[in-house]
Protein backbone atom coordinates (compact mmCIF):
# COMPACT_ATOMS: atom_id res chain seq x y z
CA UNK A 1 0.00 0.00 0.00
CA UNK A 2 1.44 3.39 -0.94
CA UNK A 3 1.17 6.44 1.35
CA UNK A 4 -1.93 7.81 -0.39
CA UNK A 5 -3.79 4.50 -0.05
CA UNK A 6 -2.61 4.13 3.53
CA UNK A 7 -3.88 7.61 4.41
CA UNK A 8 -7.28 6.78 2.92
CA UNK A 9 -7.41 3.51 4.88
CA UNK A 10 -6.50 5.27 8.15
CA UNK A 11 -9.06 8.03 7.71
CA UNK A 12 -11.77 5.40 7.16
CA UNK A 13 -10.63 3.58 10.31
CA UNK A 14 -10.67 6.79 12.37
CA UNK A 15 -14.15 7.68 11.14
CA UNK A 16 -15.40 4.40 12.67
CA UNK A 17 -14.88 5.88 16.14
CA UNK A 18 -18.18 6.44 17.90
CA UNK A 19 -18.83 9.87 19.38
CA UNK A 20 -18.41 8.35 22.84
CA UNK A 21 -15.06 6.72 21.96
CA UNK A 22 -13.83 9.92 20.32
CA UNK A 23 -14.74 12.01 23.38
CA UNK A 24 -13.36 9.51 25.92
CA UNK A 25 -10.06 8.90 24.09
CA UNK A 26 -9.56 12.65 23.51
CA UNK A 27 -10.23 13.34 27.20
CA UNK A 28 -7.78 10.64 28.35
CA UNK A 29 -5.09 11.80 25.92
CA UNK A 30 -5.46 15.42 27.06
CA UNK A 31 -5.16 14.43 30.73
CA UNK A 32 -2.00 12.41 30.02
CA UNK A 33 -0.58 15.43 28.18
CA UNK A 34 -1.39 17.80 31.07
CA UNK A 35 0.45 15.49 33.49
CA UNK A 36 3.75 15.60 31.55
CA UNK A 37 6.67 17.81 32.47
CA UNK A 38 6.77 18.85 28.80
CA UNK A 39 3.35 20.48 29.23
CA UNK A 40 3.96 21.81 32.73
CA UNK A 41 7.30 23.42 31.79
CA UNK A 42 6.09 24.93 28.51
CA UNK A 43 5.05 28.57 28.34
CA UNK A 44 4.29 28.60 24.62
CA UNK A 45 2.39 25.71 23.03
CA UNK A 46 2.27 25.23 19.26
CA UNK A 47 -0.83 23.24 18.31
CA UNK A 48 -3.21 22.74 15.41
CA UNK A 49 -6.92 23.33 15.79
CA UNK A 50 -8.32 19.83 15.37
CA UNK A 51 -10.57 18.72 12.57
CA UNK A 52 -12.46 15.44 13.10
CA UNK A 53 -11.22 12.67 13.24
CA UNK A 54 -8.08 14.17 14.84
CA UNK A 55 -7.73 14.12 18.63
CA UNK A 56 -9.78 17.04 19.97
CA UNK A 57 -7.45 19.98 20.62
CA UNK A 58 -10.11 22.55 21.54
CA UNK A 59 -10.07 21.32 25.17
CA UNK A 60 -6.26 21.43 25.17
CA UNK A 61 -6.22 25.00 23.88
CA UNK A 62 -8.78 26.04 26.52
CA UNK A 63 -6.68 24.42 29.27
CA UNK A 64 -3.58 26.24 28.02
CA UNK A 65 -5.42 29.56 28.21
CA UNK A 66 -6.70 28.70 31.71
CA UNK A 67 -3.08 28.07 32.76
CA UNK A 68 -1.93 31.36 31.18
CA UNK A 69 0.09 29.59 28.51
CA UNK A 70 0.64 31.20 25.15
CA UNK A 71 -1.11 29.32 22.32
CA UNK A 72 0.23 29.52 18.79
CA UNK A 73 -1.44 27.80 15.84
CA UNK A 74 -0.17 27.11 12.33
CA UNK A 75 -0.97 28.89 9.10
CA UNK A 76 -0.25 26.92 5.92
CA UNK A 77 1.37 28.72 3.00
CA UNK A 78 0.54 26.49 0.00
CA UNK A 79 2.80 28.29 -2.51
CA UNK A 80 5.97 27.17 -0.73
CA UNK A 81 4.40 24.47 1.50
CA UNK A 82 5.67 26.18 4.66
CA UNK A 83 4.07 26.80 8.06
CA UNK A 84 4.09 29.90 10.18
CA UNK A 85 2.73 29.98 13.73
CA UNK A 86 0.55 32.77 15.09
CA UNK A 87 -0.47 33.77 18.61
CA UNK A 88 -4.21 33.38 19.31
CA UNK A 89 -6.16 34.48 22.38
CA UNK A 90 -9.65 33.39 21.31
CA UNK A 91 -11.25 31.06 18.77
CA UNK A 92 -12.75 34.02 16.89
CA UNK A 93 -9.23 34.78 15.62
CA UNK A 94 -9.52 31.70 13.38
CA UNK A 95 -10.96 31.35 9.91
CA UNK A 96 -11.95 28.32 7.87
CA UNK A 97 -9.58 27.72 4.95
CA UNK A 98 -9.07 24.82 2.54
CA UNK A 99 -10.41 21.41 3.64
CA UNK A 100 -12.30 23.12 6.46
CA UNK A 101 -9.11 23.69 8.49
CA UNK A 102 -9.18 26.48 11.03
CA UNK A 103 -6.16 28.77 10.79
CA UNK A 104 -5.24 32.12 12.33
CA UNK A 105 -6.46 35.30 10.69
CA UNK A 106 -3.11 36.87 9.84
CA UNK A 107 -4.08 40.52 10.37
CA UNK A 108 -5.48 39.70 13.86
CA UNK A 109 -2.61 37.55 15.11
CA UNK A 110 1.10 37.96 15.59
CA UNK A 111 3.61 35.68 13.91
CA UNK A 112 5.81 33.71 16.33
CA UNK A 113 9.35 32.48 15.67
CA UNK A 114 10.11 28.76 16.07
CA UNK A 115 12.56 29.36 18.92
CA UNK A 116 9.74 30.89 21.00
CA UNK A 117 7.71 27.63 20.94
CA UNK A 118 8.48 25.44 23.95
CA UNK A 119 6.27 22.48 22.98
CA UNK A 120 5.01 21.66 19.51
CA UNK A 121 2.06 19.26 19.24
CA UNK A 122 2.51 17.62 15.84
CA UNK A 123 -0.54 16.16 14.06
CA UNK A 124 -0.63 13.01 11.98
CA UNK A 125 -2.62 10.00 10.86
CA UNK A 126 -0.37 7.21 12.17
CA UNK A 127 2.64 6.86 14.42
CA UNK A 128 5.35 4.26 14.96
CA UNK A 129 6.71 3.46 18.42
CA UNK A 130 9.97 5.22 17.53
CA UNK A 131 8.24 8.54 16.84
CA UNK A 132 7.83 8.52 13.08
CA UNK A 133 4.53 9.72 11.76
CA UNK A 134 2.48 9.57 8.64
CA UNK A 135 1.09 13.04 8.10
CA UNK A 136 -1.70 14.27 5.89
CA UNK A 137 0.43 14.47 2.76
CA UNK A 138 1.56 18.05 2.37
CA UNK A 139 4.96 17.74 4.06
CA UNK A 140 4.37 21.01 5.94
CA UNK A 141 5.35 19.65 9.35
CA UNK A 142 8.37 17.68 8.08
CA UNK A 143 9.73 20.93 6.62
CA UNK A 144 9.03 22.80 9.86
CA UNK A 145 10.49 20.05 12.06
CA UNK A 146 13.71 20.03 10.02
CA UNK A 147 14.57 23.42 11.55
CA UNK A 148 12.59 23.33 14.83
CA UNK A 149 14.74 22.51 17.89
CA UNK A 150 12.18 22.45 20.71
CA UNK A 151 10.18 19.60 22.23
CA UNK A 152 7.72 17.72 20.03
CA UNK A 153 4.82 15.48 20.96
CA UNK A 154 1.98 13.84 19.06
CA UNK A 155 -1.45 12.74 20.24
CA UNK A 156 -2.80 9.41 19.00
CA UNK A 157 -5.90 7.27 19.26
CA UNK A 158 -5.08 3.57 19.84
CA UNK A 159 -5.67 2.61 16.19
CA UNK A 160 -3.16 5.26 15.07
CA UNK A 161 -0.24 3.43 16.69
CA UNK A 162 1.13 1.29 13.86
CA UNK A 163 4.32 -0.59 13.12
CA UNK A 164 3.78 -0.64 9.38
CA UNK A 165 3.89 3.03 8.40
CA UNK A 166 6.07 3.85 5.40
CA UNK A 167 9.07 6.02 6.33
CA UNK A 168 11.11 8.11 3.90
CA UNK A 169 14.46 9.80 4.51
CA UNK A 170 12.90 13.29 4.81
CA UNK A 171 10.41 12.17 7.50
CA UNK A 172 11.08 13.72 10.91
CA UNK A 173 10.17 11.87 14.12
CA UNK A 174 8.58 13.44 17.20
CA UNK A 175 10.11 13.10 20.68
CA UNK A 176 7.08 11.51 22.32
CA UNK A 177 3.61 10.17 21.52
CA UNK A 178 0.68 10.20 23.92
CA UNK A 179 -2.24 7.82 23.46
CA UNK A 180 -5.23 7.14 25.68
CA UNK A 181 -3.11 4.60 27.60
CA UNK A 182 -0.29 7.08 28.28
CA UNK A 183 3.07 8.12 26.83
Amino acid sequence: MNKKEYRSFLIKELKKLTKQEYEQFSYEIANHLFATSLWKDANTIGITVSNFPEVDTFQIIRKAWEQNKRVVVPKCHPKDKQLSFHDIHRFTQLESVFYGLLEPIENETGKVDAQEIDLLVVPGLAYSNDGYRLGFGGGYYDRYLAKYRGNTISLAFPMQMRNDIPIEEHDMPVNRIISSSGM
